[in-house]
């Protein structure tokens, strides 16, 4: 999605023509999480260090930490920014405020895409000093992304868009947004969502999102 200013935000679902989602309900995500956690503790790798991705891999990494008891955990905000007439750039918007020397870090985000973020993140890391190793983790790898993950929950090879609980009022209002939904009809945008994208949000929540489309958020 391109937001204001020409940026890309990162997690923003692509607008172009209609995309088949994936909603992912918390409790699902908390499955997913668990099943990371143990590929990661079955295949003898214990990080010193969990490094998240934000903003998807906030809650994965939080996850992580607690179910392999790694109180080290820090962020590094990455983002996407692309201009009239010019290549998609990756930008580093909150570097990572540590040093990594001598560290076995664990790189977290919710799902490998296109690869690019874990491409940058990786050289970020290395620009931090010199880590005894780094591992990815995520909980979804789409096939076609550039970078392959140590570890993951889940494969994705026929492509859609994963919609997850801490980015559905993102995702949902960009969607109704583009479609041109009106607000106060339900019906209609659920209609629409599953239509147009495959979904089936539940009415509590899809009324939540239409409450945060009628305020305004995430023009």
């Amino acid at each position: 999605m391109i937001g204001r200013n020409g940026s890309h935000r990162t997690g923003s679902v692509p607008m172009t023509d209609p995309v088949q989602c994936e909603f992912i309900s918390w409790n699902r995500c908390a499955g997913l999480g668990l099943r990371l956690a143990r590929r990661v503790v079955e295949s003898g790798y214990r990080p010193t260090l969990i490094v998240a991705v934000g903003r998807g891999g906030w809650m994965p990494a939080r996850i992580l930490s607690d179910r392999l008891g790694q109180m080290n955990l820090a962020s590094v905000k990455i983002e996407h920014y692309r201009a009239a007439h010019k290549a998609p750039e990756t930008i580093i918007r909150y570097p990572l405020p540590a040093t990594v020397d001598g560290e076995r870090i664990l790189l977290v985000d919710d799902v490998s895409d296109s690869g690019d973020t874990f491409v940058a993140a990786l050289a970020h890391l290395r620009s931090r000093g010199e880590p005894q190793a780094v591992r990815t983790a995520v909980l979804h790898h789409k096939t076609v992304s550039r970078h392959t993950p140590d570890y993951f929950a889940a494969r994705v090879v026929k492509w859609r868009w994963i919609i997850y609980p801490w980015a559905v009022t993102e995702d949902l209002v960009t969607l109704l947004r583009e479609a041109g939904a009106d607000p106060d009809d339900p019906a209609r945008a659920g209609e629409i969502l599953r239509r147009r994208h495959g979904l089936r949000i539940p009415r509590a929540l899809l009324a939540e999102v239409l409450t945060a489309l009628r305020e305004g958020v995430w023009k």
